[in-house]
């Protein structure tokens, strides 16, 4: 079964930039279905303010939200399966950027450090909730989807 995904990325020169001397706006927005609108920019790190957003969001912030997110929705699916009650799900997740074999940089490693609790009568054990990680890990799309090592706080290295 195949799923298509779009995104609307938009960015415009702003008036009275020359853009030939790399001094122009790089805040953009990115539109998804059903409207929502999330401001954009490069990262400070790569292109300092005033060129770029620190109020936006960046594309490697995006790559690093993307993997949290699709492993949080596995990991709720497959504990809801189980029996288990989630009551919070908090992740510090945190990208890498590093240089590839080429000399690029890409993001290289992202670690996945989630915090969850648990409600209700039926709590897992410590090697039910390693399961439903490994679980998650093994069929997050976006994480079967990129070239990146995916780590999670205490599960070895995704292959």
């Amino acid at each position: 079964m195949t799923h298509t995904y779009r995104a609307v990325v938009r960015w415009m020169r702003q008036d009275g930039e020359v853009f030939t001397d790399h001094r122009y706006s790089r805040g953009h927005a990115w539109t998804f279905d059903g409207g929502v609108e999330v401001p954009a920019s490069s990262a400070p790190s790569s292109v300092p303010p005033p060129f770029s957003r620190a109020d936006a969001v960046d594309p490697e912030e995006a790559f690093v939200a993307a993997l949290s997110s699709c492993y949080m929705l596995f990991f709720l699916s497959f504990a809801a399966k189980r029996g288990f009650t989630v009551a919070r799900y908090e992740d510090q997740a945190v990208g890498v950027m590093d240089k590839n074999e080429r000399g690029k940089l890409f993001v290289s490693h992202v670690r996945l450090n989630p915090t969850i609790a648990f409600s209700g009568p039926k709590r897992p054990s410590s090697d039910e909730i390693a399961e439903l990680h490994q679980h998650s890990h093994e069929e997050c799309f976006i994480a079967n989807s990129v070239r990146a090592e995916v780590t999670v706080a205490g599960l070895p290295a995704h292959a």
